[in-house]
């Protein structure tokens, strides 16, 4: 009788193991699958919500000398910068899903690339000479000649930009995202130029200056980011409320990249920048100089505190804009902003984290953030 008992219960942990085992292999097979189909366009240029099995099994055929290896170290090196360089929209990027978050990715890819390449450059000159071969890239990208505008646009990037950069450039998705944003984008490196110029060293002369460069260097992509989604949503939208919801983006963008130089006073003047507006700076008595000199002084504090006002001033007109956006792109957006939005509530605490000169969040509140800000959907 025991002997039954044990060959019985033997026979049900045997048969228990083997179904679940297959139960892992075929989520392991079917998460493999579907990211095959969703890394590789060129090869599978249309992917349901749900794949067909048949479209699945020739995911998992598909021979690995038909992968795009180029494509897969851009992800790879894409993806690292991310990591690196923003742990909040690293983080953010991670509720993103398919083809949009490899295309966020790349986005972000192509604009840290295009930023250290101007800001890693020896002289001002030859921070010129990266930003005038980044516009002739975009004028190749979106030239009119399309029988050989994808050959030459390969070529020149292979023959004009570093090995690491290259990937960045090749893969970021010209094919469906305007052009303006981008240029704008340069503009606002070229502003950062002046810093380095004997003529005119602090170009940040008033609020309205620092919204211009605001809106070049972050709000641009903000809107570049919602073309992205506009692209890869499944349900439509009129014209009007895509351009309702660009321009709120972009304002956003705008609060953001206050939070950012808020948060990097310090760090900007170690490397005698300065972002906070002149005339601010004036009604404290005073200068630019003065904050390179010591930027820890109480004015300067009080026009941090200044700055970040006006941040969440515009982040609370413009925070409903979400709402609006498909279910699968609103919370991990969400997500993206109040990530960001948390580095400025830190720095109005009293007593903030600082590490290597920038107020951080930890972990744990980075996390909370995110799991509230999906929670609202």
């Amino acid at each position: 009788m025991l002997d039954r008992c044990a060959n019985q219960a033997t026979r049900e942990a045997v048969f228990f193991l083997a179904t679940n085992t297959l139960i892992v292999f075929g989520l392991v097979a079917f998460d493999n699958a579907l990211a095959i189909l969703e890394a590789f366009p060129t090869l599978f240029p249309q992917v349901p919500p749900l794949p067909s099995p048949l479209l699945l099994v020739q995911a998992l055929l598909l021979p690995t000398s038909k992968y795009e290896d180029g494509r897969i170290e851009g992800l790879r090196q894409g993806l690292a910068r991310l990591r690196k360089k923003s742990r909040s929209f690293y983080l953010a990027s991670a509720f993103f899903q398919g083809r949009l978050r490899i295309d966020l990715i790349m986005l972000y890819s192509f604009c840290r690339v295009a930023d250290d390449l101007v800001d890693d450059a020896s002289s001002t000159h030859e921070a010129k000479k990266w930003i005038d071969k980044l516009v002739e890239f975009l004028d190749l990208s979106y030239g009119t000649d399309e029988s050989s505008k994808s050959f030459r646009k390969e070529t020149f990037i292979r023959n004009t930009f570093p090995e690491a950069a290259q990937s960045a450039l090749l893969l970021l998705p010209t094919a469906y995202l305007p052009s303006t944003p981008l240029y704008d984008l340069l503009k606002g490196f070229e502003t950062d130029l002046y810093f380095s110029s004997p003529n005119n060293p602090f170009p940040i002369s008033d609020e309205e200056t620092l919204r211009v460069y605001a809106s070049h260097v972050a709000g641009t992509v903000a809107e570049l980011f919602l073309e992205l989604v506009f692209y890869h949503m499944r349900q439509k939208m009129s014209h009007s409320q895509r351009e309702s919801i660009t321009r709120a983006g972009g304002r956003m963008g705008i609060a953001l990249q206050y939070v950012n130089i808020a948060r990097d006073i310090s760090v900007d003047a170690g490397i005698c920048r300065v972002y906070l507006p002149a005339d601010w700076l004036r009604s404290k008595n005073l200068k630019p100089e003065d904050v390179v000199r010591n930027s820890t002084n109480r004015q300067v504090e009080t026009l941090r505190q200044q700055l970040l006002d006006k941040a969440m001033a515009i982040y609370e007109v413009n925070r409903n804009a979400i709402d609006q956006l498909p279910t699968e792109s609103r919370g991990p957006l969400r997500v993206a902003v109040e990530s960001y939005v948390e580095i400025g509530r830190v720095l109005r605490e009293p007593s903030y984290s600082v590490k290597s000169g920038r107020a951080t969040v930890p972990k744990v509140r980075r996390l909370r953030v995110a799991w509230n800000a999906l929670q609202k959907g």
